[in-house]
């Protein structure tokens, strides 16, 4: 039955509707706030590339509704927020870094864990400060199914793949074995193995640390000290199921000459170290992290009247500082090509959905041909650019049209130009098309996408040149006639960005 309340004229049905409205006014200011990362968790949401992603929320969910049966929540729209220090200062901290990151280096996935930091510790201000330490797993967990196996793959996989081959080298050379180089293990690693499988790389990291998100909610356990040794200690038994693994693939690969058995090997030895380093860090949850018993009763927090009006202020003062990282304001690249005499190209324009894509993300030019060389005939794209978001990995591309993507492997052309040979099939793992790509700059020539993104970390931005080519037929990337071009349309690049 409604009521009006007689102590307070906006209070109706014992709903103070002023605190409703003033909570309200806080939350349109924090999704204002956290708008750019919108459309980006969006995406992921609903793209089919993230399907593994969707299928884990999806999961998360069921055992959370699991987790809360017997327990039904007790929500009012008008509870005043309480003043727990803990999370308003991760709320405030992680809402400046959000701030740092979107002015300075404009990669989503950031943007996007500092957001659900930030959110998980403005909720804190409604919960008692038990349950809300204790919901610390759930919200990492959901974080964590942001697409981190790409994005590590992206910005970590690069160093850290270099940090492995270095191990592996120098240990074979410990043992006698001089003849293995760095560039050698990352060509032949990168070609047997499937970068998609949790168990491979770095992205086991990601696999490894949702795995010890779960079984610490699923076993109760406090995220504290204690647990942070056990994570750190769990992803040094990932990184070294890793290095042993790649240290395998070379004994038997390059160095005994059985490349076959190695790629044999790969998955095995992945999915045991994998397994091997789960069980360790279970055994090591349980025998060095004690389930923290509730408290006998629960120590009220103080609801300062203050408290609502004082966070609206400064939730508005973040959306008014809010100020995403400048465009390059750089002249345009320079489109007049000088390519080899001998290479014949025919312009094919671009669409006008793919121009306006490019140029939307940052592209100075691009532009596209068709070629004749030597009696090789296909089809190249070269796209200048400022910014990595301008760039892409063309693998999805080619799949977009279709394509399936039978192979994608670093190949060198010379001992300082990597490229990515990539095989591309009908569907039935049937070859039927080449192409190659690779990204450069005045000092650098790479075909690694996370070497790309860290270039531009820095606050003065170089100019990149992306080229992918795709060929008409299956080609050996080793032939003459293919490395010729490669190296032909590598100068006409360099050329291009020195008198740029």
């Amino acid at each position: 039955m409604l009521r009006t309340a007689d102590t307070h004229p906006w209070r109706i049905a014992d709903t103070n509707w002023l605190q409703v409205g003033a909570q309200l006014a806080l939350a349109g200011l924090w999704l204002t706030l956290f708008r750019p990362v919108g459309d980006y968790l969006l995406m992921i949401l609903s793209h089919e590339h993230y399907h593994t992603n969707q299928i884990m929320l999806i999961g998360i969910l069921v055992l959370a509704v699991q987790q809360m049966v017997g327990r039904p929540l007790r929500l009012r729209l008008d509870a005043p927020p309480r003043l727990h220090w803990p999370p308003l200062l991760l709320a405030l901290g992680a809402a400046l870094g959000f701030l740092v990151v979107e002015r300075f280096l404009d990669v989503n996935s950031f943007s996007a864990v500092l957001a659900g930091l930030a959110t998980y510790g403005l909720l804190g201000l409604w919960m008692p400060l038990p349950a809300w330490r204790r919901s610390l797993p759930v919200a990492l967990l959901l974080i964590g199914v942001l697409p981190f196996g790409d994005h590590l793959q992206t910005f970590i996989g690069y160093p850290m793949r270099i940090v492995t081959a270095a191990i592996v080298r120098d240990g074979l050379a410990a043992a006698g074995v001089h003849t293995v180089g760095v560039n050698t293990i990352l060509v032949f690693e990168n070609g047997i193995s499937q970068v998609d499988i949790p168990c491979s790389g770095v992205k086991s990291l990601w696999s490894g640390m949702m795995f010890l998100l779960a079984a610490t909610w699923i076993r109760h356990k406090p995220i504290n000290l204690r647990w942070l040794l056990v994570a750190g200690v769990f992803g040094v038994l990932l990184f070294a199921a890793n290095l042993a693994r790649v240290a395998a693939l070379v004994v038997v690969g390059p160095v005994a000459g059985w490349p076959l058995l190695a790629e044999m090997l790969h998955l095995p030895l992945g999915v045991l170290g994998f397994v091997a380093a789960c069980a360790a860090a279970v055994a090591l949850l349980d025998r060095w992290v004690v389930s923290a018993a509730p408290p006998a009763v629960a120590r009220s927090a103080r609801q300062p009247a203050w408290l609502t009006p004082a966070l609206i202020i400064a939730v508005a003062a973040l959306a008014w500082l809010y100020t995403p990282r400048p465009a390059d304001s750089a002249g345009a690249a320079i489109t007049h090509w000088q390519f080899p005499a001998e290479l014949s190209t025919q312009p094919l324009p671009l669409t006008a959905a793919e121009r306006d894509w490019l140029m939307r993300d940052g592209a100075e030019a691009a532009e596209r041909w068709r070629f004749d060389w030597r009696g090789l005939r296909g089809s190249f794209i070269i796209v200048t650019s400022r910014t990595w978001r301008a760039h892409h990995q063309p693998e999805r591309c080619f799949e977009v049209y279709g394509l399936s993507l039978d192979d994608s492997r670093t190949h060198l052309v010379d001992s300082d130009f990597p490229l990515r040979f990539v095989a591309l099939g009908d569907g039935d793992h049937h070859s039927v098309l080449s192409a190659s790509y690779w990204f450069q700059s005045t000092t650098a020539t790479t075909d690694d996408y996370g070497a790309r993104i860290w270039s531009d970390l820095s606050t003065q931005r170089t100019r990149w040149v992306l080229v992918s080519i795709l060929f008409d037929s299956v080609v050996d990337p080793s032939a003459v006639d293919v490395a010729a071009l490669y190296r032909g349309l590598q100068q006409a690049v360099a050329q291009n960005l020195v008198d740029s």
